[in-house]
């Protein structure tokens, strides 16, 4: 008869939960515990993880002393990021989470990218390094914290938090059950191409700028040339792609005034519509911005003219993009970008890091994950034709490429829907 040894293996107690304070001497690889501070009722934790010699990417996870409910839940920046949104930690952790947040491995304003200059690493931390390394951390402090992990994990971010959504379904399939993508800025190479183009287009002759005080008139043509396309005159386009709109119908026939535009103002709004291509193949580098809500508060206004016109959002992100994080250079001008050649550049210098536009979530969708997108039709910042290229090309990848780990794997839209 054989020898048989038997093992007894005793369950383990359930762990204590540990003093917040505690966590200040927790050990993590290559992570800094700056500070674990209870205030009130919650424990907020500040720590820098640094993955490189190059990268300080700041972190804090806030949690809920008592009644947590058992989930994590991670929040994306905006623009270029270099801050952390303690208000989103804050408001989470008192219903009931656990949450982090992270500022992408550089502290500034959120259309400065100055930090890029002379820092590759700084750059793939921003791209998507800053955040999944939060991830990974955050849970091993909330489960120090508690003396058990979380049972779900959510991310949800918009504009470059929805590039980041994106970018984690694709790179990091495994970081989270649920996320939800808000207006993604998840092609930004060839966005702020775009708007590097507005800029050129309005600010490339003095006599091409659109005042804001035009926009009215602008916005009443396209609703006037289509609102009836939906069957209802209501002052909404339902689909603006359906519109059919020809500036040139605004052209003043005399004097100029705020009801009409001139040739060169025509020539700019075009442009806008339209997007740029490039110059030798010909090829759609974007698709530009829908029209039908040019005049609405907070859209073109702020975002593509302001007055005066320099002060407008896409030209400080165009102008940060290819003057800091692509070219390096302070003196680079606006005027001399190569919709050929320099758009090239930036994306292989920039784009591969920062760009979320990979369709293929067969690991995302074989681990369980849910993409929730939504996006707005009058964004002036993001397209949402943006937004819906993605979910086609996503929607085409599985139609060529089956998940071959689940032959009888659920069709995209059981994991994956656009709002």
């Amino acid at each position: 008869m054989p020898f048989r040894i038997l093992f007894l293996i005793a369950a383990p107690l359930a762990a204590a939960q540990q003093p917040c304070e505690s966590l200040a001497q927790l050990k993590l690889n290559k992570v800094e515990v700056k500070s674990a501070v209870k205030d009130g009722p919650l424990c907020a934790v500040a720590a820098v993880a640094r993955p490189t010699k190059d990268s300080e990417i700041r972190f804090e996870v806030w949690m809920p002393v008592e009644n947590w409910n058992g989930r994590y839940q991670q929040f994306g920046n905006g623009g270029w990021a270099g801050g952390i949104n303690t208000n989103n930690l804050k408001r989470a952790a008192g219903l009931g989470y656990a949450a982090a947040g992270t500022d992408d491995g550089h502290q500034g304003s959120g259309t400065d990218a100055s930090w890029a200059v002379g820092h590759p690493e700084k750059l793939i931390d921003f791209g998507h390094r800053a955040v999944h390394v939060t991830s990974v951390h955050a849970k091993a402090v909330i489960a120090a914290f508690y003396g058990k992990p979380a049972a779900k994990h959510y991310f949800i971010g918009c504009s470059d938090g929805g590039r980041e959504a994106l970018m984690e379904a694709q790179r990091y399939p495994e970081d989270f059950d649920g996320i939800i993508a808000g207006a993604p800025a998840n092609d930004w190479s060839n966005l702020f191409t775009a708007f590097v183009w507005n800029e050129q287009a309005l600010l490339g002759e003095p006599e091409s700028t659109i005042p804001v005080a035009k926009l009215p008139a602008i916005q009443a043509a396209v609703l006037k040339a289509c609102d009836h396309l939906d069957g209802v005159a209501d002052g909404l386009l339902e689909d603006p792609r359906a519109c059919r709109f020809e500036p040139a119908a605004l052209l003043c026939e005399k004097d100029e005034t705020n009801a009409c535009l001139t040739n060169a103002q025509l020539t700019a709004l075009t442009k806008i519509y339209n997007g740029p291509a490039n110059p030798r193949t010909g090829r759609q580098i974007h698709g530009g911005f829908a029209p039908g809500t040019e005049a609405l508060p907070g859209t073109w206004n702020g975002w593509i003219t302001t007055d005066p016109p320099q002060r407008a959002a896409h030209f400080a992100f165009g102008n940060s993009f290819y003057g800091q994080a692509v070219f390096e250079d302070p003196k680079w001008d606006f005027r001399k970008l190569d919709f050929d050649a320099d758009v090239e550049f930036g994306w292989r210098k920039a784009g591969i890091h920062i760009n979320s536009t990979n369709p293929d979530l067969r690991s995302f969708r074989a681990n369980g994950g849910k993409l929730i997108q939504y996006h707005g039709w009058g964004d002036a910042a993001i397209p949402a034709v943006d937004s819906i290229q993605y979910y086609d090309n996503v929607l085409s990848f599985f139609a060529r490429y089956p998940d071959a780990r689940s032959r009888a794997a659920a069709p995209v839209q059981d994991f994956y829907r656009l709002f």
